[in-house]
């Protein structure tokens, strides 16, 4: 067997890179969405075993609406993908040219067994530009291809090396084959059928038998003339190890299965569900289809389901002759290649081996898939197609007179080909590009209508892509999810009324629960959706709130095990404040699926509302032990933490809430309960940090700046705590405690009553019945000396809080004040009495005991599309300090002089003593009133 040169796979790599660069700036479109972005499986927090118990788009395979596509070695190079770039598409494009490139050099090996040099590197370079192969390179889920392929092609190779030089079994090559075997299954499901293709080989062309050798051989043991040959039995011996191997594979692939399958409906492959002898006559007429697919890539389309292709619904049809002519020309190569044992005859039966068995998985002939054509499938296939153009090629070309033309011809064909790959791949640059590219293919396959609606949809161009869900159910009448994709985008332009038509027309498409009769009619499950989001829109309106449960009901009786039923009701029960019920409805979602963190953080949430702290944090850590960075639990969870108020919670909520803000690095909020456990735990220097930070990610963001501010004014840098503030009222003016921390300061820090003033006749103007604000008012009449207005200020805060006892106290001062100045004769009003001593005075406020905090952001998670809000508030109410900044004092300094002129000096002294006395008292009282 000739080897691979160097320059041979530097010339396959070239041409493969060369074709297929462009690919590198495409993004993730069509099945890559659900593959790559929405599978959990590929992020680092998911268990790795979850690869083994779910489907290739990261759902258990014990689902029924699971797909059971089991492919973990293909999910587990997107999570190496994930791993060394996350999200770039670039970097997943990249590793498929890279395979694809060294499927090329397997393939160029597979054929040397069979043809010549140059005959094999013409097959490998067809194969490598062939356009078919773009929705395998270019489309990243495609990879399941490519590393089947791998395996496939390695398994043959290994397989030929089992016969030893004197016709000897050697078992390691075996062995290795069947390793191989099961590794290409686990890429892709169709890497199984190269057994049969290494049994193909083993009869046909390492033993050379022949079909007419074959029946001679039989008829004679049958007769009993004669036993075995040995070569035969060491053939039957090979063959029934791999038959046992391939049986076991099969077993267990059943067994991963759950012996269900999975469940397509007439959208998805129409034929499937159509009577005899339509569906006979369809699936037989798609052969000749994916054939000429092969030979005339020109009209290529990404999705060939719906109505795509008509059914073949009688015998008359014209399109029956194709499959005809295809049946005869593959009789026709199959009875040539088994009845000739030369080597042309052997190249044609691997080639036709090539493309037929690795086809019979999808070729709907024994069991329906999800599908009427898809291109990809036909990237093993095309290898056999390959073999025989080139096969082709070789004898055409040792034909003296046709050598220049065949050279011509294939030339033409590669450049040709190459240049189709080059432009197809630019049709998979985005969603909106490719399914433009297929309507162009053909106009009746409302899918495509539907998913350009969605790329526009994703473009928040609704206006246009309503147009697009509109025709798709005019092209297909009968197609519920085009009327739910209608519902949607009028909800979206907020047209409730044209919404709820469109859900209750796609409701009144789906099978009907007749009384009486047993339910048995199998519902796709994206189909039981329409009750769902009817029931979202409806239950907008709080009036029809038992309607929309009538509906996440009737969808979970059609489906009991519909667990967004369960969790769209569980959110709703909770807004009709039936939280036990909604409880259930989170418990009986949890039994479908235990291993839902979105479901634990729910039922959380319901228990948070049923005032059950410890219940709720419990639920949190269980979603949080499966899947450690759910941030919604981290947020919520640290949050009860930090409510709770228990110093021992206060170092695991602080890591929570730093794995939160890796998580949700733009989220202020985040940051600001980080803030708010520093200043607990009287870290103000990390405090000042976390709130600056959450100041800098949210403008204005009222909670932080107001903290911030009483984090200073608390850590005796009133100063500090000024720009602040002016930046809090900037964005909020109406916020009532930094007015009275900003006046506070102004008047006990600044000496500015004026400003102090302002601040609370703010107040006053917003609210005339602010106790603290008023009070603070009268301390600055006070302060202004104008004590006839501080008496009727205090008299009327008296009226408002008649039980604050600071209040009547303070009253009394003024009053006692007021008194022993008109006594001494001196003026009350300020004007008068401006050259006289000022009093000591302070002010006492009394908040509302406390920090402010902003609300926090908590959701309720969702296993289905379209997650709800359930919104928490975070831990505390903002206030100012209760302890007193100042208080109100009766000080007699000013009218001291004119009352001691004809006094002694002993007499001053004894009354400066008992003065002074009275001061230290009334102080002391004082400060115990402000303690309480």
């Amino acid at each position: 067997m000739a080897v691979v040169s160097w320059m041979e796979i530097l010339l396959l790599t070239g041409l493969v890179v060369g074709c297929y660069w462009n690919s590198l700036s495409c993004g993730f479109v069509f099945d890559d969405v659900s593959a790559i972005l929405d599978n959990k499986d590929l992020r680092p927090a998911t268990p790795l075993r979850n690869l083994f118990l779910n489907d290739f788009w990261g759902t258990p395979m014990a689902e029924e609406r699971s797909h059971k596509s089991y492919r973990p070695l293909t999910v587990l190079t997107f999570r190496l993908n994930y791993l060394f770039s996350e999200l770039s598409s670039a970097s997943y494009h990249l590793l498929n040219v890279g395979l694809h490139s060294v499927v090329c050099v397997l393939f160029l090996r597979f054929c040397r067994l069979f043809l010549d040099k140059t005959s094999s590197l013409v097959a490998a370079l067809l194969f490598a530009v062939h356009p078919i192969h773009t929705e395998a390179v270019t489309g990243v889920v495609g990879r399941a291809e490519l590393l089947s392929s791998i395996f496939l092609l390695a398994a043959f190779l290994a397989y030929t090396r089992s016969n030893g030089a004197d016709q000897s079994i050697v078992w390691t090559p075996i062995a290795v084959t069947v390793v191989l075997v099961a590794a290409a299954t686990l890429c892709k499901e169709q890497g199984i059928t190269v057994i049969a293709i290494c049994c193909v080989h083993e009869v046909f062309v390492a033993q050379g038998f022949t079909l007419p050798m074959l029946l001679d051989t039989l008829l004679q043991v049958l007769r009993g003339k004669d036993g075995f040959p040995y070569a035969v039995l060491q053939t039957l011996l090979k063959l029934i190890v791999l038959i046992i191997s391939t049986l076991l594979l099969v077993i267990i692939r059943v067994q991963v299965i759950q012996s269900q399958l999975p469940v397509f409906t007439r959208f998805d492959n129409p034929a499937a569900v159509s009577p005899t002898p339509a569906r006979q006559l369809t699936f037989n007429y798609l052969l000749p289809l994916n054939a000429w697919l092969l030979l005339n890539p020109s009209e290529l389309c990404c999705d060939w389901t719906m109505g795509t292709i008509p059914l073949v619904e009688s015998p008359l049809d014209l399109r029956n002759l194709a499959t005809l002519a295809f049946y005869s020309l593959l009789g026709l190569l199959a009875f040539h290649s088994l009845r000739h044992s030369h080597s042309s005859a052997k190249t044609v039966l691997m080639a036709l081996s090539l493309i037929v068995l690795p086809f019979i998985p999808a070729s709907n002939l024994f069991f329906p898939v999800g599908f009427v054509v898809a291109e990809r499938v036909l990237y093993v296939p095309s290898m056999g197609f390959c073999v025989l153009v080139a096969h082709g090629f070789r004898i055409v070309s040792h034909k003296r007179h046709l050598r220049k033309i065949s050279w011509l011809m294939i030339g033409v064909l590669l450049a040709t080909h190459a240049v189709k790959t080059f432009n197809r791949n630019w049709d998979w640059e985005s969603e909106y590009t490719l399914f433009t590219s297929a309507l162009k293919v053909n106009k009746n396959n409302a899918k495509l209508w539907n998913n350009v609606g969605h790329a526009l949809e994703n473009q928040n161009n609704y206006e246009k892509a309503l147009r697009y869900f509109l025709q798709a159910t005019r092209v297909q009448p009968d197609d519920i999810g085009a009327h739910m994709n209608v519902g949607r985008t009028y909800k979206n332009l907020n047209k409730s009324k044209e919404a709820e038509d469109a859900y209750l027309v796609a409701k009144s498409l789906m099978p009907q629960i007749i009384p009486g009769k047993k339910y048995a009619t199998r519902v796709a499950p994206n189909h039981l959706n329409v009750y769902i989001n009817l029931a979202n829109l409806i239950r907008t309106n709080d009036s029809r709130l038992e309607e929309a449960d009538q509906l996440y009901r009737q969808a979970i009786s059609m489906r009991p095990d519909f667990k967004q039923a369960y969790i769209s009701r569980g959110e709703l029960l909770l807004k009709m404040n039936k939280p036990l019920e909604a409880r259930d409805a989170y418990l009986r979602a949890l039994e479908l699926d235990s291993t839902n963190a979105d479901l634990w953080y729910n039922l959380a949430i319901v228990n948070i509302e049923m005032k059950e702290p410890s219940e709720a944090l419990k639920n949190f850590n269980h979603a949080l032990e499966l899947n450690p960075r759910h941030k919604l639990a981290l947020f919520n969870s640290a949050l009860l933490m930090q409510e709770s108020g228990e110093p021992r919670f206060r170092p695991e909520a602080n890591r929570r809430f730093l794995t939160y803000v890796q998580e949700e690095p733009d989220d202020a909020n985040g940051y600001f309960n980080l803030g708010m456990l520093a200043m607990d735990a009287n870290e103000n220097t990390a405090a000042e940090r976390w709130m600056r930070e959450a100041i800098r990610l949210q403008t204005g963001f009222r909670s932080a700046l107001f903290n911030l501010a009483l984090l200073y004014s608390q850590s005796r840098r009133e100063l500090d705590a000024l720009p602040v503030l002016d930046e809090l009222l900037r964005h909020h003016p109406e916020h009532v405690k930094g007015l009275i921390l900003k006046g506070d300061i102004l008047m006990n820090h600044k000496k500015d009553t004026q400003g102090a003033k302002v601040c609370f006749q703010r107040i006053l103007s917003m609210d005339p019945t602010n106790v603290q604000g008023k009070h603070n008012l009268c301390v600055v009449y006070f302060e202004e000396r104008d004590l006839p207005r501080a008496e009727r200020c205090l008299e009327e805060t008296l009226a408002l809080a008649p039980h604050e006892e600071y209040v009547r106290r303070h009253l009394g001062i003024v009053r006692g004040k007021m008194a022993a100045m008109s006594v001494a004769g001196q003026p009350l009003n300020p004007a008068s009495a401006e050259g006289a001593a000022t009093p000591s005075m302070k002010e006492e406020k009394k908040g509302g005991g406390g920090k402010e905090e902003e609300e926090g952001r908590g959701a309720t998670g969702s296993a289905g599309a379209g997650s709800k809000k359930n919104v928490r508030k975070s831990s505390s109410a903002e206030s100012l300090s209760g302890n007193s900044q100042s208080e109100l004092l009766d000080d007699g300094q000013a009218d001291k002089q004119q009352r001691t002129k004809s006094k002694s000096t002993k007499e001053i002294k004894d009354i400066e003593k008992k003065r002074a006395a009275a001061l230290k008292r009334l102080e002391e009282i004082e400060r115990i009133l402000s303690g309480d």
